[in-house]
């Protein structure tokens, strides 16, 4: 673009419509670039050249992601306010409703805990240590994948599939991880050149580590 780069064009975009997911396409991938636009809010990262069919079906997917997320999300409210009605009718005033053993809480559904990690799936937010981590969506979408499979090793492939629902070969696979994982390590690790928590499986993949 002759006026303005990707980055700041991604800015403006975000500043006018904060929920509008955004695709950046580049020929020249670099680690740093691919970073600071998933710092920015864009929902994905994809090198050139890019098949029109490829474009449409990734599109596609974000899409109806969207909506799924969405109307989890309606559903949820509607249970929850459900469950509440539900228990100020069957317990007195003042009494507390234990849950039988083996009875999960709507809470359990909605939380993913591994070690000091949670994931909040309604949300989406993250929280390390109780401290309250920024992820732009598909970092977190990746993150998830890693802490639903912890802590057995997701190849690159699996992961770019369960995150993104795209199908993508080895070389795209791995370096669409390493600009995710390395946005990860940046928000949970102490040290994102030492992680402790996200491994990279040399030949293998990644496994999220907490205990």
């Amino acid at each position: 673009m002759p006026d303005i780069n990707g980055l700041d064009l991604l800015k403006t975009i975000h500043t006018r419509f904060p929920d509008l997911p955004v695709i950046l396409f580049t020929a020249q991938p670099d680690l740093h670039s691919a970073v600071e636009a998933l710092r920015r809010g864009a929902i994905d990262y994809l090198l050139k050249p890019l098949k029109p069919q490829a474009v449409i079906d990734r599109t596609e997917a974000i899409l109806i992601e969207k909506q799924k997320e969405r109307r989890k999300r309606e559903l949820q409210r509607q249970i929850d306010a459900l469950q509440t009605e539900l228990d100020s009718l069957e317990r007195p005033e003042g009494d507390a409703a234990p849950l039988h053993p083996g009875q999960a809480s709507a809470s359990d559904e909605r939380f993913i805990r591994r070690g000091a990690l949670t994931l909040d799936m309604h949300t989406r937010r993250v929280t390390m240590n109780e401290g309250v981590v920024s992820l732009p969506p598909t970092s977190f979408d990746y993150l998830l994948v890693l802490a639903r499979h912890a802590p057995n090793i997701v190849d690159v492939q699996t992961l770019v599939s369960e995150a993104q629902g795209y199908e993508a070969d080895t070389r795209e696979a791995q370096e669409l991880s390493k600009w995710h994982v390395h946005h990860i390590r940046q928000a949970i690790e102490p040290d994102s050149r030492k992680p402790i928590y996200i491994i990279n499986v040399r030949g293998k993949g990644y496994r999220l580590v907490t205990n």
